[in-house]
């Protein structure tokens, strides 16, 4: 394991070295993000960021070469998310048929990898057997995965960031269960980011664009998979807790816009950074904060395998009430929509009348 540690650290010293090219060409191309109401950013920044990301990556499988009955579905679906990036940071593709794609190469690892979710080991006993729905289950999670990520891809170094860190108990749980070819692809993925990321946080010089983010979520939804396939309840909660950030605020993000009655392709500024930074955080302080809440998430994921099933219920409990908390006070849905102070106004209220 430290032979492929050390040699899967070709793919960050790629990364220093490709990203300032892909940056260069960019300028020249002008393929740049442009500021708009919804973006932080004053002046158009070199995007396409994501292939200097996907080079990186290429360079550690040609170096380190993983073998894996998925790995040539995987390495299909991967580059066709990543044309499909490249053509929408160029060309600003509509939402539908992007989603279309997306669940086209969620097909390929699917139906010709055969990568799928068929149970789930119950706590006391038993199988949840998904049968039929097994198939819809994968592609739901690649595609819903893939999505989170693109859009969390709203502040310099966010999205790099927080699949930095979800990657790297990815990397941790796929060493202690022995599985290399997920450490190996994972490894490379998050020395690939690291390289691209000290050129994308704060200011940012470059932005990995859909083209990196759409390959990243690609990639975290299809690994975190292979970790966690047919395990029990309780194993199969940590993917979802380690992606617990980017996988929050979209649902966050489908419930504001069916209570708000907007269409759930309509972008806003009420996701998760925008509101820390309406609420008074500097963009550098926004960044850190995600990232300590991503790391939260994965310390609780690495606490799911170390404890009881009750001490579960209380990990979980806690990380539930640590969102409602952000959804009452950053006013994630609607000025309306503040569940807590709701249920401690009647609470208070009752009390007094009881009185």
């Amino acid at each position: 394991m430290v032979q492929i540690v050390l040699l899967s650290m070709v793919s960050l010293v790629a990364g220093l070295i490709v990203t300032p090219i892909v940056i260069k060409y960019s300028k020249k191309l002008h393929i740049t993000d442009k500021p708009n109401a919804r973006k932080i950013h004053q002046e158009p920044i070199p995007t396409l960021g994501g292939i200097a990301i996907a080079i990186s990556f290429i360079v550690g499988l040609i170096i380190l070469q993983p073998a894996s009955d998925f790995h040539l579905s995987i390495l299909c679906g991967a580059a066709v998310i990543l044309l499909l990036g490249i053509f929408d940071d160029i060309y600003d593709l509509s939402a539908k048929f992007k989603f279309v794609i997306q669940v086209l190469v969620a097909c390929i690892v699917v139906f010709w990898g055969g990568l799928e979710v068929e149970f789930i080991n119950l706590p006391f006993g038993g199988e949840l057997e998904f049968g039929l729905f097994s198939e819809l289950f994968t592609i739901l999670w690649i595609v819903g995965i893939t999505n989170a990520i693109n859009l969390i891809d709203g502040l310099d170094g966010l999205a790099a960031g927080v699949s930095s860190i979800a990657l790297i108990p990815i990397t941790g749980m796929a060493m202690m269960m022995g599985d290399t070819y997920v450490t190996t692809m994972a490894l490379i993925l998050l020395f690939s980011v690291l390289g691209f990321l000290k050129y994308n946080f704060y200011p940012a010089k470059i932005f990995m664009g859909d083209t990196g983010a759409l390959f990243l979520g690609f990639m975290i939804s299809v690994l975190s998979l292979l970790g966690f396939k047919n395990v029990t309840v309780v194993s199969f909660i940590i993917p979802i807790f380690i992606l617990g950030v980017p996988i929050s605020d979209t649902l966050i993000a489908m419930i504001r816009r069916k209570l708000n009655n907007r269409p759930m392709s309509s972008p806003d500024s009420s996701h998760l950074h925008h509101r820390l930074m309406q609420f008074g955080f500097s963009h550098k302080q926004t960044v850190l904060f995600i990232y300590l809440l991503s790391a939260l998430f994965s310390v609780s994921a690495i606490l799911f395998t170390m404890t009881t099933l009750w001490g579960s219920i209380l990990i979980l409990a806690v990380i539930l009430f640590v969102l409602l908390i952000l959804i009452d006070t950053l006013e994630m849905i609607n000025s309306k929509f503040k569940p807590l102070s709701t249920f401690f106004k009647r609470s208070s209220h009752y009390r007094y009348w009881k009185k």
